[in-house]
């Protein structure tokens, strides 16, 4: 068994054991790819899979905006509540980060490794789920900063 395969039947039995349908599911189709030769197809994924992920979050978000769960002034209380301001500010918030998470990728590709295993561990063991490798590129920038600014202070 080569080593890619190998790699996908590890996430396999460990999305098994953690009850994580979307690991298993994930890794399950890669390993069909994978045994049916169509490895072609792996560079689109990788390139487009997580726009694919956002576009489909983005649809399941606007639902309720379409569907009527939502109405106009359930939208106008955003602007009014605190929980509707923080969640204004979190987005803010969140963009920048991603920003910084991005520039951290692209100074150092290597460190998706460890958004990726950091994912597969918090998704299998704290039950969470993965929204992709930019927000967690961004937590991590922040960690670093975070680490660089205590390091300068101890000096």
């Amino acid at each position: 068994m080569l080593t890619g395969e190998l790699v996908l039947v590890v996430l396999i039995v460990i999305g098994l054991i953690g009850r994580s349908h979307m690991l298993t599911t994930a890794a399950c189709f890669l390993l069909i790819l994978r045994l049916s030769h169509l490895e072609r197809y792996f560079p689109t994924l990788e390139r487009r899979g997580l726009e694919l992920g956002l576009l489909f979050l983005m649809i399941a978000v606007l639902v309720p905006l379409v569907d009527g769960t939502l109405t106009v002034s359930d939208l106008a209380r955003v602007f009014i509540s605190p929980a509707g301001i923080a969640a204004i500010i979190g987005g803010l918030v969140a963009t920048y980060l991603n920003g910084q998470g991005l520039h951290l990728l692209r100074q150092d590709p290597s460190l998706m490794i460890g958004l990726v295993l950091g994912s597969i561990f918090g998704i299998v063991f704290l039950r969470g789920i993965p929204v992709g490798p930019l927000m967690a590129a961004a937590i991590a920038a922040m960690l670093v900063e975070i680490w660089q600014w205590l390091r300068f202070l101890s000096r």
